[in-house]
C-alpha cells in the first residue's frame, strides 16, 4: 500500500519532468524497435484532453499504433499524461483518505497482438501517479508507481516462458532479491480470471503502489522494468515469426483472445480507470484484440498442441 511523503513534501516538478522524459524516451524505443522487426511504420496520433468539468483537467499524450500489418495485426503502444481535479471511483474506493484530491497520471502502456498464433500476445505498462495535497494544508503528496510485463502464449514453449521470467528476473536482481519472486507473484495473482479458473498467460511481474523505497529507488525499479521488455520479448518473436500455421492455429488463437477480452472488461484496473476518469477511449481500447471468438463449451481434443496450453494457465517456477 502506498505511503505519503514526509509531512509537508510535495513532488517536484523536476521529479515529475524526469518521469515523463524517462516515458516518452521508453514509449520511442519499443516503437523504433517494433518498427525494425515487423518492417513496417506504426501510425502516430498526438492528442489532447481539455478540461471537461467531468474531473479532468488537462493533458494529453502519443498513441503508436498499427493494424493489419505482416508481423502484427494490432500493436500499440501509448503514452499519455493527464490530470484531474479529484480521484475517479476507481482509484478513490482503493484509497478513500485520498478523496477530493487533485492527481496526475503518465505513463506508457502497450499490448501487441501478433498475427502468426506461435508468437505469444504481450503486454507492458510503466506508470506514475500523484494525488497532490490539498492547497494550503500541511499534508503530503502521495505517489506511486506500478507497472509489469507479462505473455499470453497460445502454443506453449518451455524456453520461450523461462526466457521471458529470466530476463524480468536479471532486470530486477540489482536492486534487491525480493523483487521478482514478489512480483511474479503478484502477477500471477492479478492476471487470474476467477472465472475460468485460469491465468491469463504465463504471467511475468506486475507491482503497484510502489513508493516505500522512495521516489528514486522506486524510479529506478520501475524503469528497470520498462527497459527489460524489448529483452524479453523480441528474441521471441524471432522465434517463433516463421513458424508455418494454418486455420486451425488462427482458430484456436481466437478463442483464446476471448480470454483476453474477458480479463480486460472485468478485472483490469487501468481499463477501469481510463474509462471513469474520462479518458480516451480509442486509446484504451486499443488493447483488444482485433478479432476473437467464443465457443460455447469448447474442450481441445486430449494430447493436441492446443489441450498442452491448459498445463501453462496456472502459476509456475519457470526460473
Amino acid at each position: 500500500m502506498s505511503v505519503p511523503t514526509e509531512r509537508g513534501q510535495q513532488i517536484s516538478a523536476e521529479r515529475q519532468d524526469a518521469a515523463r522524459t524517462y516515458f516518452t524516451g521508453l514509449q520511442a524505443r519499443i516503437v523504433a524497435a517494433l518498427e525494425l522487426a515487423g518492417n513496417a511504420p506504426f501510425r502516430r496520433d498526438a492528442w489532447e484532453r481539455q478540461a471537461d468539468g467531468q474531473g479532468i483537467s488537462g493533458g494529453g499524450g502519443v498513441s503508436c499504433l498499427i493494424e493489419d500489418a505482416e508481423l502484427f495485426e494490432r500493436a500499440g503502444v501509448l503514452f499519455s499524461h493527464v490530470e484531474g481535479h479529484a480521484l475517479p471511483p476507481s482509484a478513490s474506493q482503493r484509497r478513500p483518505e485520498l478523496a477530493g484530491r487533485s492527481w496526475q497520471a503518465m505513463g506508457v502502456s502497450m499490448v501487441l497482438h501478433p498475427r502468426n498464433p506461435y508468437i505469444p500476445t504481450t503486454h507492458m505498462n510503466v506508470r506514475l501517479f500523484v494525488a497532490r495535497a490539498p492547497e494550503g494544508s500541511q499534508a503530503s503528496d502521495v505517489f506511486w508507481f506500478g507497472g509489469g510485463l507479462d505473455l499470453t502464449p497460445y502454443y506453449a514453449f518451455d524456453e520461450d516462458a523461462q526466457h521471458f521470467h529470466q530476463v524480468c528476473r536479471d532486470a530486477l536482481q540489482p536492486h534487491g532479491t525480493q523483487w521478482y519472486p514478489d512480483w511474479k507473484r503478484w502477477c500471477d495473482e492479478y492476471f487470474f480470471l476467477k472465472h475460468r479458473n485460469e491465468t491469463r498467460g504465463i504471467g511475468g511481474v506486475f507491482f503497484d503502489d510502489l513508493n516505500a523505497p522512495g521516489f528514486e529507488d522506486s524510479f529506478a525499479l520501475t524503469r528497470a522494468t520498462g527497459d527489460a521488455f524489448l529483452d524479453a520479448y523480441l528474441p521471441i518473436v524471432e522465434r517463433r515469426r516463421n513458424h508455418a500455421y494454418g486455420q486451425r492455429e488462427r482458430d484456436f488463437q481466437a478463442y483464446r483472445r476471448g480470454r483476453y477480452v474477458e480479463f480486460n472488461l472485468v478485472f483490469d484496473r487501468g481499463t477501469l480507470f481510463g474509462l471513469q476518469s474520462g479518458g480516451r477511449t480509442e486509446s484504451i481500447l486499443l488493447s483488444m484484440p482485433p478479432a476473437a471468438h467464443w465457443r460455447y463449451d469448447w474442450q481441445p481434443d486430449a494430447g493436441t498442441p492446443e489441450a498442452r496450453l491448459a498445463d501453462y494457465l496456472r502459476p509456475r517456477d519457470w526460473v
